[in-house]
């Protein structure tokens, strides 16, 4: 969520660049400006978050334990996505320890959540910790 916040005011910010263009046509112009790590970082940030969103869009169950559970588990997978694009291309070791921090944590709460849904949990829990 940390992660989640402020790269979600950055896309907001880069989309209220220019103006009327639509969001997707605004994300590909502000992409074309970035040089180095950062695009690279900043499209897997939008994948997650886009997948992320599409996710966490259900229909209601009537049970809302059931419901928060879904919406949850993608949000954090989407958590665990930004997290890795941080250790991918991020390089304040801070930074990266607290992303690392959020791979754990996020698979734990992830495997909670998939039990109470009576779902097995996922068939690994490691992700993939790269180091500069």
């Amino acid at each position: 969520m940390a992660v989640a916040l402020p790269l979600a005011a950055v896309a907001f910010a880069g989309g209220a660049r220019f103006g009327s263009q639509p969001a997707h046509m605004a994300s590909q112009m502000m992409m074309s400006e970035l040089c180095g790590d950062e695009a690279p970082f900043m499209a897997e940030n939008q994948t997650a978050m886009h997948r992320m969103m599409s996710d966490m869009d259900i229909a209601p169950s009537g049970d809302v334990d059931r419901d928060f559970s879904a919406m949850m588990i993608p949000h954090h997978r989407g958590a665990i996505a930004m997290a890795q694009a941080e250790l991918r291309y991020g390089r304040n070791e801070s930074l990266r320890r607290i992303a690392q921090e959020i791979i754990v944590d996020q698979q734990q709460e992830i495997a909670v959540m998939r039990l109470a849904l009576d779902q097995p949990p996922p068939s690994t829990a490691t992700a993939v910790l790269v180091r500069r």
